[in-house]
């Protein structure tokens, strides 16, 4: 992974810890449920964004090295799982 790729992606997972840690926080104090619902969805969406960086960098480095070195269906098994992973 590219270093500021790395960096980015550790940022995020931090914040997701935090945030995951304050989702806890609700439900140990009994916060309403459709609070801790939408706290939940933002989560979501974070990891999605985390995601998201993740697969973009993947493509531009290790897809690109990987079809370089002859590794096409390999490569292509590999994001194929991946979408599939994605759609369960």
């Amino acid at each position: 992974m590219q270093p500021e790729k790395q960096q980015e992606v550790l940022k995020r997972l931090a914040f997701i810890e935090g945030h995951l840690q304050g989702v806890r926080r609700m439900v140990e104090d009994d916060k309403y449920c459709v609070d801790v619902l939408k706290q939940t969805f933002a989560v979501r969406r974070a990891i999605e964004k985390m995601e998201k960086l993740m697969l973009d960098g993947h493509l531009h480095t290790c897809v690109v090295e990987g079809i370089k070195d002859g590794r096409d269906d390999q490569v292509i098994s590999e994001l194929l799982d991946l979408y599939e992973l994605a759609n369960r």
